[in-house]
């Protein structure tokens, strides 16, 4: 089980503390309410909405019960995607929300996210403040008189759908006079239920489905990386469609697969979305500092400007707000979207996406081939547990103080050509190495050459 500022994660079962049970439910989901009511004594309604993973009937339960048993109202808004709960709290005009979803984790994995009142997820000071208040079990529970009532609200999806066919940028007839043809793997979730929905809507001409029935049993891991994604890279590879989309189980990440079968790099969600938004709308952008500097690069080209912000997508909003930017997100395929909502959101990027390629009048790969070339490698370095990670990394900004760094989350280090970002974990003792270049020989060159300068420190 990890807790963390941005809720309770864990596998399914256990004893109580080490997994996620229905103990360890309740105690968090007491905190979160709590907290809520702190900030606002007259706070009333919790919104909840959750994946269709295996235990998350029985975790809307634990989490539904305990909210009413705090004295709040509930709305249920059953089987819905991270940013349909997330708009929904603005909607319903609630004091919160819940998100019942594990994200790309296994299947035997669930959690709890926590959204404020304004349907975007806890800051750092806030979270922690609901891991304070569950760690002294600081809960007071409502008499037989005062519990909060339940009630289910089912119209949330196809509201959500008709905000994103609102959005200016989206242009619905030239969608459709495009006559596309789209591929879906929606992993067993809820974009199953949603994503087809929106195709319809938005004139697609015909719509492949791969997994798309909301079991929760998924069919292959759920993470949208290449390695997860045979099924529908082969499906394309025998023609007939125009592109893939491919989510997690939440739907607000996004992955694209070209007529020929081939991954566009998740990356490259973010790059191509922000490439129209840019277009019709120039302003500044904002990525983590994790993510390809291929946006840095589209952003300037219409003479806007780019910052970067700490990993987590609380770090990006927070730096979008205070940039004034028109589009951000992160290099994991998500795309956030303030004239929709500050929240990564798959059916935004889609509906975007499609109307970009419309414009454009070119074939997904050709589309691909626009924009800058780089490649990202991944790595780690292992350390002993005790180890002052900090000072490693305070030592290594010096060693490379000739060249541009920046310290808000780790050190990365930036060459006139390439880049390398360390960062330590929360969780175990380790320095997670990304580094991007023009190829991914020289990307492991470059992360390697810094892992061996910390590597002769130790």
């Amino acid at each position: 089980m990890i807790k963390s500022i941005s809720g309770l994660r864990g596998e399914i079962g256990g004893a109580a503390g080490n997994g996620l049970t229905p103990l360890d439910i309740v105690k968090f989901t007491s905190a979160y309410a709590t907290f809520i009511r702190r900030c606002n004594p007259s706070a009333k309604r919790i919104v909840v909405g959750r994946d269709a993973r295996l235990s998350g009937e029985m975790v809307r339960q634990v989490v539904c019960g305990t909210l009413m048993g705090m004295g709040f109202d509930v709305t249920d808004i059953g089987l819905a995607s991270t940013p349909t709960t997330e708009l929904a709290v603005t909607w319903l005009k609630a004091d919160g929300g819940l998100i019942l979803t594990a994200s790309h984790n296994p299947r035997h994995w669930n959690a709890l996210k926590l959204l404020n009142e304004k349907g975007e997820f806890l800051s750092a000071a806030d979270g922690n403040q609901v891991l304070a208040i569950a760690e002294s079990e600081d809960f007071d529970y409502a008499t037989v008189d005062n519990l909060g009532k339940y009630s289910r609200d089912d119209s949330m999806n196809s509201r959500h759908i008709q905000s994103v066919l609102d959005l200016e940028l989206v242009d619905v007839e030239a969608i459709r006079k495009a006559g596309f043809s789209v591929a879906i793997d929606c992993v067993n979730s809820v974009g199953g239920i949603i994503l087809p929905q929106l195709l319809e809507k938005l004139g697609v001409k015909s719509v492949k489905k791969l997994y798309c029935e909301p079991t929760g049993d998924f069919q292959h891991n759920p993470e949208p990386l290449e390695k997860n994604l045979s099924d529908i890279m082969n499906l394309m590879k025998k023609g007939g469609q125009d592109v893939a989309f491919v989510v997690d189980p939440d739907v607000d990440r996004l992955a694209f697969i070209d007529e020929n079968g081939n991954m566009y790099g998740e990356e490259y969600t973010l790059v191509t979305v922000a490439d129209y938004v840019l277009k019709y709308t120039p302003g500044n952008t904002v990525s983590n500092l994790s993510s390809t500097r291929a946006l840095a690069d589209v952003t300037r080209s219409y003479g806007c400007e780019y910052n970067a912000a700490a990993v987590g997508e609380v770090n990006v909003t927070t730096k979008m707000k205070e940039t004034g930017a028109v589009i951000g997100g992160e290099g994991n395929g998500g795309v956030i979207y303030p004239a929709s909502h500050y929240g990564r959101d798959a059916l935004v990027g889609i509906a975007l996406f499609l109307s970009h390629l419309a414009h454009e009048g070119k074939k997904v790969s050709e589309l691909r081939r626009t924009y800058p070339e780089y490649f990202i490698a991944k790595n780690r370095i292992d350390l002993k547990a005790g180890t002052d990670i900090d000072a490693i990394l305070t030592k290594v900004k010096g060693i490379y103080s000739d060249q541009k760094t920046n310290d808000i989350d780790g050190v990365k280090i930036d060459f006139p050509d390439k880049w390398v970002h360390l960062r330590k974990s929360n969780t175990e003792p380790i320095i997670r190495v990304y580094s991007e270049a023009h190829s991914m020989k020289e990307a492991d060159e470059i992360g390697q050459a810094v892992m061996d300068v910390i590597k002769s420190m130790m």
